[in-house]
């Protein structure tokens, strides 16, 4: 979706988020949370963590009361079990519109730099959280233009008069205006997402943890394919969160990865289907073509189909069908596609060796993070 699409509430958000000043200091209780090998992530001088801020979070993020005829939450695209995707190829709004995008993982999303498979510019939690809610293109919870319908919802249940006031103590004391406001929401859902990391997968116990029993003989096989020269992983998917988007503490700048994957060659030209073009639609250069962010692969075993658009359903599929094919397009009558990256060259791969590398890939399941209380439904106990 491209920013000038948004309502204009979120267009004034918009400005007032991209101006914010991060920082390094976080909550001691948030510190406690990130393995000793992890930096922290950066978090907004204005959205401090809090344990009462991130509670209110999570019980807004499940809440249905947040779409137009309460019958979606945040929580109805992004299942805990799956990594916090939903499992379709494009979920669907309440108007059963469907998404442009397949659903993208929330696993260690305080980490990302850029929260979108194709917009560039849309880095803030606080301002993404504002697209589902309020988006008309596609429209999903179908809350534009109801914004004191939502007030009036959350004001009138009873467990919100207490976290709103616990999460927000300085806002409590301006009036209802300020505590039940767009500002409030917005920085309560991005603290919970903030809370959503993801590091003990037997590949963490095994890698940083020291326990040599954590990763099977096979993954260990499947470890060295994906960092090896043959297959190119890990040139994509490296660093602690297996992609190369990452922003942290202990980075001057953000780093930034948009590639061409060769999934489509509709004209022989290296062109992708309408609407699926990647980050060229917000751009405008050609070269930008079918470019679209790495997503993690944290987690990746749960959160099938695969792609942007959802179109490989496994990952044996995404090895054989795309990789080794240099890119999907590769095994069509249109060939390779001639703009994707030049990291994709092909390779031969064996039976043994996928099935080597997809269980380097399942132990990357973090079944801790899927199972979490903390981070599950508060309204089902």
């Amino acid at each position: 979706m491209k920013v000038c699409a948004l309502p204009r509430v979120m267009m004034s958000l918009l400005g007032i988020m991209a101006s914010a000043v991060f920082f390094n200091a976080l909550a001691q209780t948030y510190q406690r949370e990130i393995p000793p090998w992890v930096p922290a992530p950066v978090v907004p001088h204005d959205n401090p963590m809090s344990d009462k801020k991130v509670e209110l979070g999570r019980h807004l993020f499940y809440d249905k009361r947040l779409s137009a005829d309460q019958t979606m939450s945040c929580a109805t695209c992004h299942h805990q079990e799956k990594a916090f995707t939903d499992g379709r190829v494009f979920s669907r709004g309440l108007t059963g519109q469907p998404a442009m995008r397949n659903t993208m993982s929330l696993a260690n999303v305080a980490y990302l730099p850029v929260l979108t498979w194709s917009n560039p510019s849309l880095s803030s939690l606080e301002v993404q959280a504002l697209i589902p809610l309020f988006g008309e293109h596609p429209v999903e919870m179908g809350m534009a233009g109801k914004e004191e319908l939502l007030f009036e919802r959350l004001k009138k249940e009873r467990v919100y008069q207490g976290l709103f006031r616990e999460a927000f103590p300085e806002e409590a004391q301006s009036g209802e205006a300020a505590l039940y406001s767009l500002s409030t929401v917005t920085k309560a859902l991005a603290s919970f997402q903030r809370r959503l990391l993801s590091f003990d997968s037997p590949y963490d116990r095994f890698r940083y943890g020291g326990d040599q029993a954590a990763l099977s003989p096979q993954a260990k096989r499947g470890e060295a394919l994906f960092f090896g020269e043959k297959m190119e992983c890990y040139h994509c998917h490296g660093g602690l969160n297996f992609t190369d988007n990452i922003k942290h503490t202990r980075l001057p700048f953000p780093e930034l990865g948009f590639h061409n994957t060769g999934l489509y060659n509709v004209d022989g030209k290296g062109a992708y289907p309408k609407g699926q073009t990647g980050i060229e639609e917000m751009t405008g250069a050609a070269s930008d073509m079918g470019k679209f962010r790495t997503p993690t692969l944290r987690n990746i075993a749960k959160t099938a189909p695969y792609m942007h658009d959802g179109s490989v359903p496994t990952l044996a599929a995404v090895i054989r069908n795309h990789y080794a094919r240099a890119g999907r397009a590769g095994g069509q009558a249109s060939g390779p596609n001639p703009m994707r990256s030049e990291l994709l060259v092909g390779f031969q791969v064996s039976e043994q060796e996928v099935q080597d590398l997809i269980a380097f890939l399942h132990a990357l399941t973090d079944e801790g993070f899927l199972k979490d209380e903390r981070l599950s439904d508060p309204w089902q106990r």
